[in-house]
């Protein structure tokens, strides 16, 4: 089915991206902050935990993506993720402001927002 194989490469996509950003934000924090010019937290366990989060998070798509039929439930902490991440930024972008750095971090969880919507909804029906 084309659309499973779709499904599966949505969950591959977003293992490695949340993987990838939760090892290099859990490793690297301060440089990245350097390098976006952005004020590093007065310690680096306040963004070291989010990561490490992350991590976890993209061990559970990489499960997803394994076998999306049976692992359908755990779409709904990855929605819940990124509906936590982009409302947080979003609220700040649109209110107080927030640094640059977060704005492309939020447009690419929105896209995963709604495509694991549309994971979950077309799962669901083949689920029964």
């Amino acid at each position: 089915m084309k659309t499973k194989r779709a499904i599966r490469w949505l969950f591959s996509i977003a293992a490695m991206y949340d993987g990838l950003f939760g090892v290099a934000f859990l490793l690297f924090s301060g440089a990245l902050f350097e390098w976006f010019g952005v004020i590093s937290p007065n310690h680096p366990g306040y963004v070291q935990f989010p990561a490490a989060l992350l991590v976890i998070f993209a061990i559970m798509f990489a499960a997803v993506a394994i076998d999306p039929v049976k692992n359908r439930d755990l779409i709904l902490y990855g929605i819940l993720l990124k509906v936590s991440y982009c409302s947080v930024i979003l609220s700040h972008w649109l209110t107080t402001g927030i640094p640059d750095m977060w704005k492309p971090f939020c447009v690419s969880d929105a896209i995963f927002l709604t495509t694991f919507i549309w994971a979950w909804a077309v799962l669901r029906k083949e689920k029964g």
